[in-house]
Parts: structure tokens; C-alpha cells; sequence
């Protein structure tokens, strides 16, 4: 930190200081500031290391996850050697060896309403890398309350968005998404797959608006939202105003502290079992039916025993497999790998008649916890 840069970072940063509109001012600002980026995953990877790359004086890290192998097709701040490793680990490894000058405040929890301004409010800019719609709305709200400006992000498969909410006067997060959703309706990466490239892409621009927003310069995705899709190569922006009647930010808002919500607000917690009820289930003999509505591949990697495979996929498409001999009366519980598309596969089943079912909590990663048979 300070008012001027050492010959080091002159040479360092040389391609900055050429560029008028950030220059030397520009880059002592950088070296002053702090960004927090909440989820070192796809999304934080990219970001982390281009703003590490840029100078920015402290970056905040919050991740509480080790790294899987199944990240390395997206996550590019880590390498083949630290899976099964903490992720805040090996990201500040990466880091340091990019970019030595650069502070780095670890933060190994989840963000919560009992941390997240506490947090948030050491920071100039805050950025989304989170995969979870309770995780944006807390975001949203400790940002609010904090007075700081967070960058969101998002994808699916091949599409992303991205957007600043909090900047100044202009709409907040909950502006645009007033309620959240039932966690069931979004699946994850890991449920609904995602082009590796993806996350690069919108963690580029998310650390892209960071340091606009930090230099004070450029037009910035205040008000707006960007929407990118990688298989139509298109970009289009839509506009998001302010809601006076927001809850958040409106003229008689409604929130005035943070509250967790992990599950979503629709989200029937009466339709889920825990791991621990299926493993009593099971050893009671009691008559059901465990269905796995992961795909074909998921299953060839790792099942429990006594399961049916019946792909969301197919339940979709009208296609019960087994699920018809059964009977609508049947006891049936449902599993994926954590929980999102059994539930969806639930709502699907309900719809259709089905009378007695449930939803795995966490599905396979919850049941690999208390059993060895995966």
C-alpha cells in the first residue's frame, strides 16, 4: 500500500501505466484497494488471478472446499496435484507465485448472516463466485447494508450473466430477482454440466468491472445485466431498474438484517430425508423403492447397491422406467449427488400422482459421509 510504486512495479505493471486511462493514478489505486471474492471455483479462479495479475493491493479469498477432480475442468487456479487439497490452500500458492506483492486474507468458512458484513465491509468490491441462489441473496444484502458494490455472476451449461448491483443509487440484486426460487429449479454445474470455458469468460468480466469500478473509469454494468451465450457466440444486455418497492433498497424496504436461508424460500423441508434416515430405512427392512436419478456416467463412477437408475433426463420426459410397476402408493425415495435434481424429480413425480416421496438431503455426498459402500 501507499501513494507511489516501486521500481519493481513500474516494469510490473508497465502496460497499465501506458494506458490513459489508468496510468499511474490508476494503478496506485489498484494497489490501495481491496476485493473480496466469496467462492474460489469456476467463476473466482479467473477473477482472482486477473486482478492478482493487476495489482490490486489485498485480495480477500472465502471458500471453504477442497479441490475436487472433477474442478480442474473449469477451475484453472488449481492444478492436478492439489486435488483433495483445501482450495484456499492452493489458490494462494497460485497466487503468490503470479503475483508476490499482492496481500492475502484467507477465509476457510461459508459466508453467513453471522460473518458476512462482518467481512464485506474491510472491502472496496465485492465479487460473486458462488454456485448457490442463498449465497447471492446474502451477498446482495451484506453489500447493502455494508455500502459496497459486488459484482454477480452466473452460469449454466453454456450461458452466463453478469452484472454490478449496489453501485451508488442503482438497483440491487433483489431489484431484479425480488424472491428467491426453490434451490430444486437451478441445478448446480455438477448436476446440469457446464462448457469449461464458461466460468473463464464471466470471471474475466467480472474482474474487468472490478477494476473499472476501482478506477473510476469506463461505463459500468450498473443497471444492467449481460447476458452471454457461448454456442450462439452473442452477447445482449437487458436493462434492470430500480424497484421502489423493493425489499432490500426500495423506499419502505422491509430487510433491515441478514437472515440464512440454505435452502430457498419454497423449499419443502418435510420432502427430504437425511442420510442417516435412509441408512435406519434400509437396515429396518422397510419396503421401498431408492431411486438414482443421476445420469448414466454418474452411476458408472460410484452407486449405492440397492438403487434403480432412472435419469432425471428420462423423468422429464415422461419415461418412469421401474417407477411404473411400482405403483403411485409405493414409498420411493429419490437421490442425485446433493440434492437438487432429486428434488425436481420429486415435484415432476407428485405431479404425476405419486403419494409417498423423498428426497435424499445431499444425496450420494451425503450418504459417502456415514457409508463406505460407494
Amino acid at each position: 500500500m501507499g501513494n507511489n510504486l516501486t521500481k519493481e512495479e513500474l516494469i510490473r505493471y508497465s502496460r497499465h501505466l501506458t494506458l490513459h486511462e489508468v496510468g499511474m493514478d490508476g494503478q496506485i489505486k489498484l494497489k490501495n484497494s481491496k476485493v473480496l471474492i466469496i467462492g474460489i471455483g469456476g467463476l473466482g479462479s479467473p477473477a482472482a488471478l486477473y486482478l492478482a495479475a493487476a495489482g490490486i493491493g489485498a485480495l480477500g479469498l472465502m471458500d471453504f472446499d477442497s479441490v475436487d477432480e472433477s474442478n480442474l475442468q473449469r477451475q484453472i487456479i488449481y492444478s492436478t496435484e492439489d486435488a483433495g487439497k483445501p482450495k484456499l490452500e492452493s489458490a494462494k500458492k497460485s497466487i503468490e507465485k503470479l503475483n508476490p506483492n499482492v496481500k492475502i486474507n484467507l477465509y476457510d468458512r461459508k459466508i453467513n448472516a453471522e460473518n458476512a458484513v462482518e467481512i464485506v465491509q474491510n472491502y472496496d468490491v465485492v465479487i460473486d463466485g458462488t454456485d448457490n441462489l442463498p449465497a447471492k441473496y446474502l451477498i446482495n444484502d451484506a453489500c447493502f447494508l455494508s455500502g459496497k458494490p459486488w459484482v454477480y455472476g452466473s452460469i449454466f451449461r453454456f450461458e452466463g450473466q453478469i452484472s454490478v448491483f449496489n453501485l451508488n443509487e442503482c438497483p440491487c440484486y433483489r431489484c431484479a430477482f425480488p424472491e428467491m426460487p426453490s434451490r430444486n429449479l437451478i441445478p448446480s454445474c455438477a448436476e446440469a454440466g457446464v462448457l469449461g470455458v464458461l466460468p473463464g469468460v464471466i470471471g474475466t468480466m467480472q474482474a474487468t468491472e472490478a477494476l473499472k469500478i476501482l478506477i473510476g473509469k469506463g461505463e459500468i454494468l450498473s443497471g444492467k445485466m449481460l447476458m452471454y451465450n457461448a454456442l450462439q457466440m452473442t452477447l445482449e444486455a437487458i436493462r434492470i431498474n430500480k424497484n421502489k418497492n423493493c425489499m432490500m433498497c426500495g423506499e419502505n424496504r422491509k430487510i433491515t438484517k441478514l437472515i440464512d436461508n440454505e435452502n430457498g424460500q419454497k423449499c419443502n423441508v418435510d420432502d427430504e430425508i437425511s442420510a442417516d434416515e435412509l441408512k435406519r430405512m434400509i437396515e429396518s427392512k422397510e419396503d421401498f423403492i431408492l431411486v438414482d436419478v443421476r445420469e448414466k456416467y454418474e452411476w458408472d463412477m460410484h452407486n449405492i447397491k440397492m438403487a434403480k437408475l432412472v435419469p432425471l433426463s428420462r423423468i422429464m420426459k415422461g419415461d418412469f422406467g421401474e417407477l411404473n410397476e411400482a405403483g403411485k402408493n409405493k414409498t420411493i425415495v429419490l437421490h442425485c449427488k446433493s440434492g437438487g435434481r432429486s428434488l425436481a424429480a420429486l415435484e415432476i413425480l407428485k405431479g404425476k400422482g405419486y403419494k409417498r416421496l423423498k428426497s435424499l438431503n445431499e444425496g450420494i455426498e451425503g450418504w459417502a459421509q456415514i457409508c463406505n459402500e460407494v
